[in-house]
C-alpha cells in the first residue's frame, strides 16, 4: 500500500489549513503547556562567556538576489534585540519565535530568502535561520538541553567561508518550527545576539565557572554517491574536558547526518566525491 501523502501537499488552500492548525496547537501549548518560558532578559552579561561565535552576514549562493540577503541582515537585525540578553533561570526553556515573534511586513521584517520544499523562495522575514543556526551551534558547547531542533533534509549549497561542521544547522518556520532549549542547571545562563558589518555575532554566559568545557569535532565526514545519487555524510561527537588539565572526561556521539546533495557536486572545485556500489 503507498504511504499516505501529508496534507500539506494536496494545495495550496489545504497547506495553508495545515499551517494555521499547526500554529493554533503551538501557541496553546506556550499558552497551557507545562514549559517555563525564559522571557526576561538583561543588558549586563553575565559573568563567565562560555561560548562565542560569529557567522558570516552575505554568503555567495549561485542564482540568488544579493537583495534579497540585505533583506536579510534587516531581518536579523529586527530580532537580535529581541533575543539578546535573555536569561535562563534554571528550569525555564528558551524558545526562539516566543521572543522573536511572527516575522509580519507589518512589523518592518522585509522579504528575504528561505528554503521551501527544496526550493529558494523570497518570504517574509526569510534568512532568520541563520540565528537559529548560530544559537544551535552554541548550546552545543553547553550543559543546556535542545528539546526541540528541526533541519533541512538534503544539502542545498556548496560550502562557502564555512566555519562549523555540516548538519549542526537549526531550521525555523514560524510558529511551529521552533528552536528551544532547556536550562537544567542550577545557574543562570544568558544568550547574547549582535550584529556587525560582516558578521551575526553571539555569545552564551554563565554565572560561575563550569566544571567541564565542550569542543565538537566532526569525524567521518565525505560525499558519496550511491545509485547515481550523492550524499553528504559525518558524524558529530561532543568530547567533555577538564578547564584546567583540558584532559578529555568522555566523548559522545550526538549526531550522525547523511542527507542528499541538491547542487552539482562534481562541479564543485576541490570536492572529492568517493564511489560506492
Amino acid at each position: 500500500m503507498p504511504g499516505r501523502k501529508p496534507l500539506s501537499s494536496s494545495g495550496p488552500l489545504l497547506y495553508g489549513l495545515s499551517v494555521f492548525v499547526r500554529r493554533m496547537v503551538r501557541r496553546l501549548r506556550w499558552s497551557f503547556g507545562n514549559e517555563r518560558w525564559a522571557l526576561c532578559g538583561s543588558i549586563d552579561p553575565l559573568p563567565e562567556l562560555v561560548v562565542a561565535h560569529r557567522s558570516i552576514l552575505i554568503r555567495k549562493l549561485e542564482g540568488t538576489d544579493l537583495r534579497l540577503q540585505s533583506n536579510k541582515t534587516a531581518s536579523l537585525g529586527i530580532a537580535a534585540p529581541l533575543v539578546d540578553g535573555t536569561i535562563l533561570e534554571p528550569g525555564e526553556t528558551f524558545s526562539f519565535w516566543r521572543l522573536v515573534g511572527r516575522p509580519t511586513a507589518g512589523r518592518g521584517f522585509p522579504p528575504g530568502l528561505q528554503l521551501s520544499f527544496g526550493r529558494m523562495v523570497a518570504m517574509t522575514g526569510g534568512g532568520l535561520c541563520q540565528m537559529s543556526n548560530l544559537l544551535h551551534w552554541m548550546v552545543l558547547h553547553t550543559p543546556l538541553e535542545v528539546t526541540e531542533r528541526h533541519r533541512h533534509s538534503f544539502d542545498p549549497f556548496p560550502d562557502y567561508r564555512r566555519t562549523v561542521p555540516f548538519g549542526t544547522g537549526a531550521t525555523v518556520f514560524y510558529n511551529y518550527l521552533d528552536l528551544c532549549f532547556r536550562n537544567g542547571t542550577e545557574q543562570r545562563f544568558q544568550v547574547r545576539v549582535g550584529l556587525d558589518d560582516e558578521y551575526l555575532t553571539g555569545e552564551i554566559r554563565c554565572e560561575a565557572p563550569l566544571p567541564e568545557v565542550c569542543r565538537i569535532e566532526e569525524r567521518d565526514h565525505r560525499f558519496v554517491r550511491r545509485k547515481g545519487v550523492v550524499y553528504r555524510e559525518n558524524r558529530l561527537w561532543r568530547v567533555r574536558m577538564d578547564p584546567k588539565t583540558s584532559r578529555t572526561i568522555d566523548e559522545t556521539l550526538i549526531m550522525e547526518n547523511c542527507v542528499a546533495v541538491s547542487y552539482d557536486a562534481d562541479a564543485v572545485p576541490g570536492l572529492k566525491v568517493e564511489e560506492e556500489d
